[in-house]
C-alpha cells in the first residue's frame, strides 16, 4: 500500500517531516515540558496539513482516494516524528537488547492507507517477546502525545506470539492485521510478524474466513437497513457502501494473497472493466465520506438530508429541468451503490464456484427434477448457464428469456451468465423491444405467480430491465429528496410488485383480507401488474408524474401485448394512483359527498378493486413503518362506501344500514339496556357513527356515561393499533376549544397525528385525538398520561396562560428544516354540501396544528372535523369548517382573509398568539 501514499501529489505541501524534524531537534527541556513542546509543534503541523488536504478537496471535490491517502500520509509523518522523539529524546537507550525492539504498524483502514478527516488511527505496537520496561514507557508516552494532539487512537500492544494467538481466535483482529502496514521502527520485526501471520494464521483457513466475513456482512446489512437504496445511507457501513468494497478486497487478499484491487483481475474474480467500476465507486464514496466528515466536524458516516444538499453543492452538481442538484447527486450515489452491489454478487458467486466441490452444489432434494426445455441454455450445478460466450449475442431476445427461464424453473443464474448479460445488455435495441416474443417473456416475468420481485431485481442489477424498458431505466437509482420515501424509485417499484405478488398468492391474507379476496375477482390481472410497474415511472421529469406516467402507459402497454381495454385501464390507474389515498387521508369520509365524488371519478367496481390493491402496495413499498392500522381502516371505509355507491347508484341506501350495524355491535359490547343506549344514539350524529371504529365507539360511550353531567371530562389511554395514545375530550362546546387542546398537548411534549372532532346534538364536544411523543411513541406511563390530562384541563379551564408558555417553549430543530417547502392553503366549497373544506400544506414542525387551529379561531369559524396527514417533512392538515351560524363561508373577502391568516400560521409568522 505504500505506493498509494507515494502517489499523493506535492506531499511536502501537506507536511515536511524533515523540516519539522529540524525544528524539533533544537527544542530544549526535560520530561513533560519537552513532550508538551513537541505536541505544540506537531499540532500546528497537523492542523496545517488537514487544512491543505481540505483545500485540495474543495478544488478537486471528486478526488476521494487522493484525499483519503493524503490523510494517511499526514498521520504517518506525525507518528514517525513522535516515535523518533520518544525513543531518541525522551527515553534514549544506547545499547538496546534484543527485546527492546518495537515495530509500529498501521492496521485497518489506516493500514490500508485510506483515512477520512476524523477516522480513528488504528495502530499496533509489535514487540518480539513480552514487553520490557523501556517498551512500556515508549508506548505510554507515544499514546499520551497522540491523545494530546486530539487524535482518536485505536491501539494494541502485542508480542509476536500474542499477535498469532489473537488473530487465530478473533476475526476482527485477523481482518485488521490483513491490512497491516509497516509505519516506523524495526522493519525486520514487522516483516517477521507478517510472515508468521500468513504462515500460522491465514494458511488453510480460506473457507472459514470467507464464510465468517459474509455472515458479518449480512448482519451489518440487517442492522443498517437491508437495502442499498435507503435514502439516508450510511456511506461506510451501509449496503453498497465502502465496507462492502473492503470486504471484497479482504476476501480476495485472504484467498489469493493479492496486494491491491488490481490483483483481483489476475485471479479472474474481476474483469478489467469491473476493476475500473470498483475503483470509480471507491473513489466517489471516499470523496463523499471526506466531505461528510469535514462538514460535520466529526466522524459522521450517515448521509442525512441536511448534508446531502451541502455535499451536492461542494461536488458541483447543478440543477437541471425536473431534477434538483441534490437529486442528481444522490442519483449518482445510488448508481455507485448499485455498482458495488453488482460487483459483490458476481464476486461472491465466483468464489462459491471456486470453493464448491464439482457437481455437489445442490442436493437432489433441492432440485427434484431437471428442467427439460431450456431452449439451448445449460444447467451447471443447479444454475442456469450459457453454452457459449456469444450465446446472447446470437439472439439478444435471450437476454429476456434467460430471466424468464430462471423464474419458470426456480433457478439461480450462473455468475458467468450474469456477467455476459451485463456486458451484452447494450444489444437490446428498438428491434428487440418491439419483438413480440421478448415482450411476452417480459410480461411472463412481471406477472409471475412465483417470485417476480427477485427476478426483476436480477434483471435490474444486470442492466437488462432498464434497457428493455428505457423509461424504467431513467428512474434506476432515482431519489426523491424528501423524508417520506425510504427508497429509490426503482427499488420502491420492484418492492411494490413483490408485495402485489404476495397478496396474489394469499401470503398476506391476515394483513390484507379484503385485497386478498378481491384480487381473485379481478379480471384485469395483467393490467394491475403493469400499472404497479408504471405508477411512478415518470418521476424526476418535472410536471405531474401521474399525468406523464399515463402517457407512457398508452405507448408502452400495446408493445407489451396488452389489449386496448387493458391499456386504457393501466393509463387510468397510473393517472389516478394517488386518488384513493389522497381522499381517504385528507377528506372526511363521513361526509357522503366525499364518497360520491370519489365514486364518480372511479366509475366502475373493477377499477375500484384495482385501485385499492395498487394503493396498498404503493403505500407499503414506501418503507417500514408507513403502513398502519389507521390507514388500513380508512382505505377499507372508502372502498366499502364507494362500492356501495357504484353498486346501488347515487343513493345513501346502505349508509343507514351501516350505522345501524355498528350501533348493534356497540350495544352488545356495552351490555346496556335498550333505553340507555337509544338515548346515547340519539345524541350523536350519523357522521360520528360512520367516522369512528367500533372500539373507539365503545370507549366513547363508556366515557360519556361516566362523565354524567360534568362539563369537562378527559380520558387518555394507549391505543396500540396506531402506536399512539388516544386522548378523548368530552366538554361543553365553545369556540377555540380545539386550539386550546392542541396547545396543551404540545406543551406536554405531544404531537397530534390524527383528530376527529364531533359535536353532540345537545351541544357537547366529543373529540378523539391520537397523540405521540417526540420520538413517535405513545405516552404509556401513568405519570405522563396524568400530566397530559392535567395540561388539557388547565388549558380549557383557563388556569394557565397558554400563549406565554407556548412562546417560552423553544421549538426543537427538526430534520424537516432541510427541505424548502412553500406553504399553501386550498379552500374548496365544492367538496362538501355542508362544509367549507380548507387544506393546508406546510413543512411539518412542532405546534403547527396549534397555530392553524388558532388561526381558524381568529377567523371566527367553527371546526367540524380535522384530518391530519404527514408525508415525511410535509404536513397536510384538512379542516371541515363553517361560520359561527353553521353555514359555508362564501364571502370572497372573508375567504381571502382566512387564506392569509392560515398562510401566516403555516409559515410560523404569527407564532405569538393570545388565548
Amino acid at each position: 500500500m505504500a505506493s498509494r501514499l507515494d502517489s499523493v501529489p506535492n506531499r511536502r505541501a501537506i507536511v515536511d517531516r524533515r523540516a519539522l524534524a529540524d525544528v524539533i531537534a533544537v527544542i530544549d527541556g526535560s520530561g513533560t515540558d519537552l513532550r508538551q513542546q513537541l505536541v505544540a509543534i506537531l499540532k500546528e503541523a497537523l492542523e496545517a496539513g488537514r487544512a491543505e488536504i481540505a483545500d485540495r478537496l474543495m478544488l478537486n471535490p471528486s478526488r476521494g482516494l487522493e484525499a483519503a491517502s493524503a490523510q494517511a500520509f499526514l498521520v504517518d509523518q506525525v507518528l514517525r516524528l513522535t516515535f523518533d522523539f520518544t525513543t531518541q529524546r525522551l527515553y534514549p537507550v544506547s545499547n538496546p537488547t534484543a527485546g527492546e525492539r518495537i515495530a509500529l504498524l498501521g492496521v485497518g483502514g489506516y493500514g490500508r492507507g485510506e483515512m477520512a478527516p476524523y477516522s480513528d488511527v488504528d495502530v499496533m505496537f509489535l514487540t518480539p517477546w513480552k514487553q520490557t520496561g523501556w517498551v512500556e514507557q515508549v508506548i505510554e508516552s507515544m499514546l499520551y502525545t497522540l491523545w494530546d494532539l486530539g487524535l482518536k487512537v485505536g491501539h494494541s500492544s502485542r508480542s509476536l506470539d500474542d499477535m498469532v494467538r489473537m488473530a487465530t481466535s478473533d476475526l476482527t483482529v485477523r481482518t485488521a492485521l490483513l491490512e497491516s502496514r509497516f509505519v516506523w521502527g524495526d522493519r525486520a520485526l514487522a516483516d517477521e510478524g507478517l510472515a508468521r501471520f500468513h504462515r500460522e494464521v491465514v494458511a488453510g483457513t480460506d473457507k472459514a474466513f470467507v464464510a465468517a466475513k459474509l455472515e458479518e456482512r449480512n448482519e451489518r446489512h440487517r442492522r443498517m437497513g437491508d437495502s442499498r437504496y435507503v435514502v439516508e445511507p450510511n456511506v461506510k457501513e451501509g449496503k453498497g457502501g465502502l465496507r462492502d468494497l473492503h470486504t471484497l478486497f479482504w476476501i480476495g487478499k485472504y484467498v489469493h494473497r493479492v496486494d491491491s484491487a488490481a490483483g483481483l483481475v489476475e485471479t479472474g474474480l474481476l474483469t478489467p472493466e469491473e476493476l475500473h467500476q470498483f475503483q470509480r465507486a471507491g473513489n466517489f464514496l471516499w470523496a463523499v465520506r471526506c466531505h461528510l466528515h469535514l462538514l460535520a466536524g466529526r466522524a459522521e458516516e450517515r448521509l442525512t438530508f441536511d448534508y446531502q444538499r451541502e455535499i451536492a453543492e461542494r461536488m458541483n452538481y447543478a440543477t437541471r429541468p425536473g431534477r434538483s442538484a441534490v437529486e442528481r447527486f444522490m442519483h449518482y450515489y445510488f448508481l455507485q451503490a448499485k455498482t458495488v452491489g453488482d460487483l459483490t454478487g458476481l464476486f461472491l458467486a465466483h468464489l462459491d464456484e471456486q470453493f464448491a466441490r464439482p457437481g455437489r452444489r445442490f442436493t437432489l432434494a433441492a432440485i427434484p427434477r431437471r428442467p427439460r426445455k431450456l431452449n439451448g441454455f445449460r444447467l451447471v450445478r443447479g444454475r442456469l448457464a450459457l453454452p457459449s460466450d456469444d450465446f446472447l449475442e446470437q439472439d439478444p431476445v435471450r437476454l429476456i428469456e434467460m430471466f424468464a427461464l430462471a423464474d419458470r424453473h426456480g433457478l439461480e443464474l450462473h455468475p458467468a451468465a450474469v456477467r455476459c448479460a451485463r456486458r451484452d445488455a447494450r444489444l437490446i435495441d428498438a428491434k428487440v423491444r418491439r419483438d413480440p416474443r421478448a415482450n411476452a417473456l417480459f410480461l411472463d416475468v412481471l406477472t409471475s405467480p412465483r417470485d417476480p420481485e427477485t427476478v426483476l431485481r436480477w434483471m435490474n442489477e444486470a442492466g437488462v430491465f432498464g434497457r428493455f424498458v428505457p423509461d424504467f431505466g431513467r428512474v434506476v437509482a432515482q431519489t426523491q429528496f424528501d423524508m417520506y420515501h425510504h427508497y429509490t424509485v426503482d427499488e420502491h417499484t420492484i418492492r411494490a410488485i413483490g408485495l402485489l405478488a404476495q397478496i396474489d398468492r394469499g401470503a398476506l391474507k391476515a394483513e390484507h383480507p379484503i385485497s386478498t379476496a378481491i384480487i381473485r375477482q379481478i379480471v384485469s390481472r395483467r393490467a394491475l401488474y403493469v400499472a404497479v410497474l408504471l405508477h411512478d415511472i415518470a418521476k424526476g421529469r418535472g410536471g405531474d408524474h401521474s399525468v406523464l406516467g399515463a402517457e407512457i402507459a398508452l405507448q408502452l402497454c400495446p408493445r407489451l401485448g396488452l389489449t386496448p381495454a387493458e391499456t386504457e385501464t393501466v393509463a387510468w390507474l397510473v393517472r389516478h394512483h394517488l386518488l384513493m389515498s389522497a381522499t381517504a387521508f385528507k377528506r372526511d369520509l363521513s361526509d357522503f359527498k366525499t364518497i360520491q365524488d370519489f365514486a364518480a371519478a372511479v366509475q366502475s367496481p373493477e377499477r375500484l378493486k384495482l385501485l385499492l390493491v395498487l394503493t396498498i402496495v404503493d403505500i407499503r413499498a414506501v418503507g417500514p413503518g408507513v403502513w398502519n392500522s389507521w390507514k388500513r381502516q380508512l382505505l377499507t371505509d372508502i372502498f366499502e362506501g364507494a362500492e356501495e355507491v357504484l353498486r346501488l347508484g347515487h343513493k345513501q341506501t346502505g349508509r343507514k344500514e351501516r350505522v345501524a350495524a355498528k350501533q348493534r355491535v356497540v350495544a352488545e359490547q356495552l351490555g346496556w339496556n335498550e333505553a340507555a343506549f337509544a338515548a346515547l344514539a340519539r345524541r350523536l350524529p350519523e357522521a360520528y357513527w360512520i367516522a369512528e371504529p367500533g372500539d373507539i365507539l365503545e370507549a366513547n360511550a363508556r366515557h360519556v356515561a361516566a362523565a354524567r353531567d360534568q362539563q369537562l371530562s378527559i380520558a387518555a389511554s394507549v391505543y396500540p393499533e396506531r402506536g399512539a395514545t388516544l386522548v378523548t375530550v368530552y366538554a361543553s362546546d365553545h369556540p377555540g376549544l380545539f386550539y386550546r387542546i392542541a396547545g396543551a398537548i404540545h406543551l406536554a411534549g405531544g404531537s397530534i397525528i390524527d383528530a376527529r372532532i364531533h359535536t353532540t346534538r345537545d351541544g357537547m364536544a366529543l373529540d378523539n385525538m391520537l397523540v405521540q411523543d417526540p420520538f413517535g411513541r405513545p405516552f404509556d406511563e401513568r405519570k405522563r398520561l396524568d400530566r397530559l390530562k392535567a395540561g388539557i384541563e388547565d388549558a380549557l379551564a383557563n388556569r394557565t396562560r397558554l400563549p406565554e408558555r407556548l412562546a417560552a417553549k423553544p421549538l426543537s430543530r427538526t430534520r424537516a428544516e432541510a427541505f424548502p417547502i412553500a406553504a399553501n392553503v386550498l379552500i374548496d366549497n365544492r367538496a362538501s354540501n355542508r362544509f367549507t373544506v380548507v387544506e393546508v400544506n406546510a413543512r411539518d414542525r412542532p405546534a403547527l396544528l396549534y397555530a392553524l387551529a388558532y388561526g381558524l379561531f381568529q377567523s371566527k369559524v367553527t371546526i367540524h372535523s380535522a384530518h391530519i396527514a404527514t408525508y415525511g417533512e410535509r404536513a397536510v392538515d384538512t379542516f371541515y369548517v363553517t361560520d359561527l351560524l353553521g353555514a359555508k363561508i362564501t364571502s370572497p373577502a372573508r375567504l381571502k382573509s382566512l387564506e392569509k391568516r392560515l398562510l401566516e400560521a403555516a409559515e410560523g409568522i404569527a407564532e405569538t398568539v393570545a388565548a
